[in-house]
């Protein structure tokens, strides 16, 4: 048995970490049956100084195991090891490390810097149109230092981070592979900085320091709102950067920012994240100007706690016709243009859209006010690269308008926060195959920062119900354990004074009460990661805040069902042909927050029986005032009875009643759905849970409109914001609200992996300790076979199945310290040990 995967606070190897009780963790494999981990023992070192060690301990455990040794110093990299003993007596161990942050804000000797307005020409107050047609207060701001060394240093540490988006370099190599870092946090309360490792860039003698500096989401165009003069954070961008030199006799120089740095124009004229980036490949650097410190107090900096965003992958153009580049996948990020023998002066744009219209052009209706238009002004040379830094877009096309690109000048970079991808699912129909797919597509897109709700328009904020409804699925597809419990800051951190959360997070365009579905993300989102990734301690930090939130909404409704203060009361966002009565859903979702409230508190042994005792109340007025004698639950839609039935709020009698209910809505409509954001997630699950998997795989396999599949027909590589994004009846649906990158709807991949696949844990496992195999073959038909692996924090769980000749063979492979039990139709449920299995049995 191997120990593998070991992670420093839910990540590999992190450069810069300011907890100052790290947990370590570690995942095992092993080819053997039934193996299991008896003891582990942790060692730690600085330098060659061992510092902390466990000795042997007679356990299982493997998660999230606390640091227990001396205070940790700053900027020091620690060395750990894990041996693990099985219960054959057979040892094995693995390594790995982590590097402190600055820990200490007294640490900062570097000061907040930035361009000098003052010595700047007078200008119009800027329009909307500056980012395309960019005057001198729009273009980011090159920052430089040039110093002097003695010798080259034995280590160096370069500690940024900016109130914009920033790329630093050092001697003229970028520094890094971070994309618009330092990302995006409630910037009032928390902005994060990067720790990178610049000791190769350095050398004796001369050495010079760059930064540029783009408004991103400080002072940029974020949300619905105009960019000038309602700017969200601040006016204009700034620097503080740290530059930590160690040499090899035991001294240390330290290059911080100050007001001995210099300005200067630079080839960027202005760069946006929604409306693009100008640059005029002519101009070199300027003569230097002074800077300005804005501020010397270092400010609410903590060290970045997650993947930073990064380009992962590349997508070669598949057509270019008429100037449009067809990347054959609708992605976000950049183009990257190769140019060829451009004459000086020369202006080339490219323009992004999603889709195209009837007539080839591109559909940018959708966009609203973000431009999404890149420029370039040529400098002559006989090859030149045009690929912006500053911004990003939601796009499959780029019309290039200027130039006639060759298919290979065209290359599209894919970027998004890189959370390590962690799931596979496929079967044998490729249409399911593709629905995954775009599924991936749809969170990779929009996990950049923060999860968005749409990576192309004027908005891409951080809706807390999109969050809430996809995270199941977000889990399967990649380890999201680091970037959700970041993004639960910020949640945790806009809530009101009387308890309620909001609608996004950070709190950007809307400043109001969070709705039903959308607030109770602050509830959902910490108990699922600790049932995933058993992480105790984002519960902890958010359990004070998820109870405001249920006692906020039980102040406001005392008779127990929530019709007061609902915010803007969304209901079942974009439901189809249906209309969900908004007290059913609130009050639904009232009972659904009160009842994880009251499991976390047990879980962190706070008192739960008050919580208890509050959901049994709602619980009961909830049957009180919607559900009648014969199971109907008021509205009669499907997400009425889902939510009734998938939160337990249905008298055990009647749930066989509502579910026929629910059956008998979809066969009518001609197996279709109505549900929007909220039902959806819960649709084919709880089809499944009550014996209808064939009206579960009926929907999956729809391709008439309503469904996942009709976009699909119609060429969707992502997932669809609404089911009526594009219909062959009334063409676009309006412009005000149409994104074809939209994760919402694809919230039915947690049932493709746990329940087509058939992976999935008990209702009293944490972290996949006790997995639930329940593989659940296609009734229908259409499928013959489909399997899924996942690597949970334990380690590697697959499970798969395939009928032929009228035998159903199930594989499964549980990883070490878990154990599984199966189910299978016509069998017994039996338990496993850790290791591969198959099972075969009639169908």
């Amino acid at each position: 048995m191997t120990p593998y995967g070991l992670q420093t606070e839910q990540r590999t190897e992190p450069l810069g970490l300011d907890e100052t009780r790290p947990r370590l963790s570690w995942k095992l494999r092993s080819d053997r049956n039934g193996a299991t981990q008896i003891a582990y023992r942790i060692t730690a070192f600085d330098g060659d100084d061992q510092v902390w060690d466990t000795g042997r301990r007679e356990s299982a455990e493997t998660l999230l195991i606390p640091w227990e040794g001396p205070a940790l110093r700053p900027a020091t990299r620690y060395r750990w090891s894990v041996e693990i003993w099985d219960d054959e007596g057979t040892r094995e161990a693995a390594e790995s490390w982590f590097e402190t942050g600055l820990l200490d804000p007294s640490a900062w000797t570097a000061v907040w810097i930035g361009r000098d307005q003052r010595a700047l020409p007078p200008v119009d107050p800027p329009t909307d149109d500056d980012l395309v047609t960019p005057g001198v207060t729009e273009a980011p701001i090159h920052l430089g230092r040039t110093f002097h060394l003695a010798a080259a240093p034995a280590r160096a540490r370069l500690y940024a981070t900016a109130r914009g988006i920033y790329e630093a370099s050092l001697n003229g190599t970028r520094i890094g592979d971070h994309e618009l870092a330092p990302g995006w946090t409630e910037y009032h309360q928390r902005v994060q900085y990067q720790t990178y490792d610049v000791t190769a860039l350095l050398r004796d003698g001369g050495n010079r320091l760059e930064a540029v500096v783009a408004d991103g989401w400080w002072s940029g165009y974020v949300g619905f709102d105009p960019r000038r003069p309602a700017r969200h954070y601040g006016d204009a961008p700034g620097l503080l950067a740290q530059l930590v030199l160690d040499f090899a006799d035991g001294s240390q120089q330290i290059i911080a920012t100050d007001g001995d740095w210099t300005e200067h124009d630079g080839p960027i004229r202005s760069a946006d994240l929604m409306m693009g980036q100008f640059t005029d490949g002519r101009r070199e650097l300027s003569a230097p100007r002074p800077v300005i410190v804005l501020d010397t107090a270092p400010g609410p900096l903590v060290a970045e706690p997650d993947a930073p965003i990064r380009v992962t992958a590349e997508l070669p153009a598949v057509t270019v016709e008429g100037g449009i580049a067809d990347f054959g996948q609708n992605l976000v990020g950049r183009v990257r243009l190769t140019i060829r023998n451009a004459v000086a002066g020369q202006r080339i744009t490219l323009r992004h859209a999603e889709v195209l219209n009837e007539d080839g052009t591109l559909y940018l209706d959708n966009l609203r006010r973000a431009a999404a238009t890149d420029t370039y002004i040529c400098a002559g040379r006989s090859v030149e690269v045009f690929e912006p830094r500053f911004t990003f877009h939601g796009f499959r096309y780029a019309e290039v308008h200027g130039y006639l690109p060759a298919r290979d000048d065209v290359t599209a970079q894919v970027l998004h926060s890189d959370t390590p991808w962690t799931g596979r699912f496929e079967c044998s129909d490729a249409t399911v195959n593709q629905l995954h797919a775009n599924i991936a597509w749809g969170q990779r897109g929009n996990f950049v920062a923060v999860p968005t709700d749409c990576p192309q328009r004027d908005e891409r904020l951080g809706w807390l119900a999109d969050a809430q409804v996809f995270a199941p699925t977000a889990t399967r597809n990649a380890d999201v354990s680091a970037f959700f419990a970041r993004w639960m800051r910020d949640v945790v951190g806009g809530q009101n004074a009387d308890g309620a959360f909001r609608d996004v997070a950070p709190i950007i365009a809307f400043d109001r009460e969070g709705a039903p579905a959308w607030g109770d993300g602050g509830v959902i989102i910490p108990w699922l990661l600790w049932r995933t990734y058993g992480d105790r301690r984002v519960l902890e930090r958010s359990f004070d805040a998820m109870a405001a939130w249920v006692e906020h909404i039980h102040r406001h409704n005392p008779n127990l069902l929530w019709e007061h203060r609902t915010g803007n009361s969304y209901g079942d966002w974009l439901q189809i042909d249906a209309e969900t009565p908004r007290d059913v859903l609130a009050t639904a979702y009232f009972a659904h927050s009160t009842a994880i409230v009251a499991a976390a508190a047990e879980v962190l042994g706070r008192p739960a029986e008050p919580w208890k005792q509050l959901h049994a109340a709602i619980r009961d007025a909830f049957a009180g005032a919607f559900i009648g004698d014969d199971g109907s639950i008021k509205g009669a839609t499907q997400t009425s009875y889902l939510m009734g039935l998938a939160f337990d709020l249905v008298p055990g009698h009647l749930r066989p009643l509502a579910a026929a209910h629910l059956a008998a809505d979809i066969e009518s409509r001609g197996n279709r759905l109505t549900t929007g954001f909220v039902g959806v997630s819960l649709l084919c699950p709880v089809l499944t849970e009550f014996g209808r998997a064939d009206l579960a795989y009926a929907l999956l396999h729809q391709d008439e409109y309503p469904s996942w599949n009709y976009s699909i027909r119609h060429g969707a590589t992502t997932i669809w914001e609404r089911w009526d994004g594009w219909t062959e009846q009334h063409g676009f649906q309006s412009a005000a609200m149409n994104s074809f990158n939209h994760y919402s709807l694809g919230s039915v991949g947690d049932w493709l992996y746990g329940r087509v696949a058939g992976i999935d844990q008990t209702p009293a496992s944490i972290a996949y300790s006790e997995l639930l195999l329940r593989p659940t073959p296609d009734p229908t038909g259409r499928l013959r076979w489909a399997r899924a692996e996942q690597e949970t924090a334990r380690g590697l769980v697959a499970c798969g199945w395939s009928i032929d000749d009228d035998r159903l063979t199930v594989t499964a492979t549980v990883p070490p310290g878990s154990t599984a039990i199966v189910h299978l139709p016509n069998a017994e449920p039996r338990r496993l040990t850790s290791g591969r299995h198959t099972i075969t049995t009639p169908v």
